[in-house]
């Protein structure tokens, strides 16, 4: 397991929203020695949320030799046409290093936002993944669907690898979300705060299965936790202040549950939530710090990490 941090994009409270900020962060995720930075993606939310890709242009430059990625971009709330114009050039103006995972997103705000029906999201979302690839091909057929066209369209300069950057599929663990990812993704990304390790071994056995029914090699396709809140400290009452004040309220999720998921409180606790994940067979987790970003970031690299294990798990029994 390796570890890639979340740009610090929606404010549990006093974000900054400046550049100097992200731009701190980012230098500090990878002097510490992260090995990927992403940003995630909404257009309206219940709290103020910054642009991902625009935030992840304008820290890239100091993002050293990070993978870059989006964890999940909305293909179809944005439209694949500009989601494939604005990633090929980040892809091609960081050398390659962009990885892409898209999801249709769960927020039928964001669909209304951009006069789109909620109910389309899953059609209209194979599309786009199909019309993303046929965007940043130099050569091959174009994509026709019914709801995407690329024919005729050119979006030169593509990006930096040939065929565009990979595309992850985003899914919580459903069958039919297992299906799509082994169907359409190079890789899968899944959600912290939406599974467990015992899920998620259950489901990545089970994508095993339908990605060797379709003839891909199970032991080549990679995995992502992504969303994985979090806030290190050994003080009980301020880890309960910070999950009922800050988290709860900002991802409308039960507090019970939350308690359960996500890393709140002293650094054996994150590590313990982590070994169970890496033994589950995940094998990149994307941490968000939910307050004091940087020394959060700190206190991961040097307090939680090393007691991360994964003892006695073959990648067979993975």
């Amino acid at each position: 397991m390796d570890f890639g941090a979340h740009l610090p994009l929606m404010d549990f409270g006093g974000h900054a929203f400046t550049l100097d900020h992200l731009v701190a962060y980012t230098k500090a995720a990878a002097q510490l020695g992260f090995r990927a930075l992403a940003v995630n993606d909404h257009m309206v939310f219940s709290v103020p949320w910054l642009d991902g890709p625009v935030a992840l242009a304008a820290v890239m430059q100091h993002s050293a030799d990070m993978a870059l990625a989006t964890t999940v971009s909305l293909a179809v709330v944005r439209g694949p046409v500009p989601v494939a114009k604005t990633l090929g050039a980040i892809d091609r103006l960081s050398g390659g290093r962009l990885i892409v995972a898209v999801g249709p997103g769960s927020s039928a705000e964001d669909y209304a936002a951009v006069g789109i029906e909620f109910s389309q999201r899953w059609e209209r979302f194979d599309e786009a993944i199909r019309a993303l690839r046929a965007l940043w091909r130099r050569d091959g057929d174009p994509f026709v669907g019914r709801f995407y066209s690329t024919e005729g369209l050119s979006l030169e300069p593509l990006p930096a690898r040939p065929g565009g950057p990979p595309i992850w599929v985003g899914s919580w663990g459903s069958d039919a979300g297992l299906r799509r990812v082994a169907r359409l993704g190079d890789g899968w990304l899944a959600s912290a705060y939406n599974t467990t390790p015992d899920l998620f071994r259950d489901a990545c056995r089970a994508l095993r299965s339908k990605l060797s029914d379709r003839g891909r090699d199970p032991a080549a396709f990679p995995n992502a936790l992504a969303t994985m809140w979090c806030y290190i400290t050994d003080d009980r009452g301020e880890a309960d202040r910070i999950l009922r004040e800050r988290v709860a309220p900002t991802v409308h999720r039960p507090e019970d549950t939350l308690r359960e998921r996500l890393p709140i409180g002293p650094p054996e606790l994150f590590a313990e939530k982590l070994t169970a994940f890496a033994n589950a067979g995940v094998q990149r987790v994307f941490i968000w710090p939910v307050a004091d970003e940087l020394h959060q970031l700190e206190r991961f690299w040097h307090d939680v990490r090393p007691l991360v294990a994964a003892e006695g798990v073959s990648s067979a029994e993975r």
